[in-house]
């Protein structure tokens, strides 16, 4: 059974710092493209960075980009979000995705396995 964990989520002031993971269960993550999505309250899901499982590349949703890496740890069967420099408006719940698909795009479509979430909250 394919399973995600996200976890590493939770209050943060403006400013600071937070490494989500994802850790997969069943299957082999490197084998997979792996997406990390976010949705706030009111909002639609959107992609926040994504990256392939053929040659490791990565893609960035502008807000972030300069503030946060994915980078995987295939030894752990894990893909972490490092976000650094967090404000106000990341505060969501970060989910990851992974799908035998490959690539880098962050269209959410593209993704067939989901895990449950986890809250990101940047607040003074």
């Amino acid at each position: 059974q394919l399973q995600l964990v996200e976890s590493g989520g939770g209050l943060v002031q403006p400013g600071g710092s937070l490494r989500l993971s994802c850790a997969a269960s069943g299957f082999t993550l490197d084998y997979y493209a792996v997406g990390w999505f976010r949705q706030a309250p009111g909002k639609e899901r959107e992609g926040v960075s994504c990256i392939s499982s053929s040659d490791g590349s990565t893609n960035y949703k502008d807000s972030v980009k300069g503030r946060f890496t994915i980078f995987r740890d295939n030894a752990k069967n894990t893909v972490y979000l490092q976000m650094n420099s967090l404000k106000p408006e990341d505060t969501a719940v970060y989910y990851c995705a992974a799908d035998p698909w490959g690539g880098s795009s962050c269209r959410s479509t593209y993704f067939g396995s989901w895990g449950q979430g986890t809250q990101v909250t940047v607040s003074s």
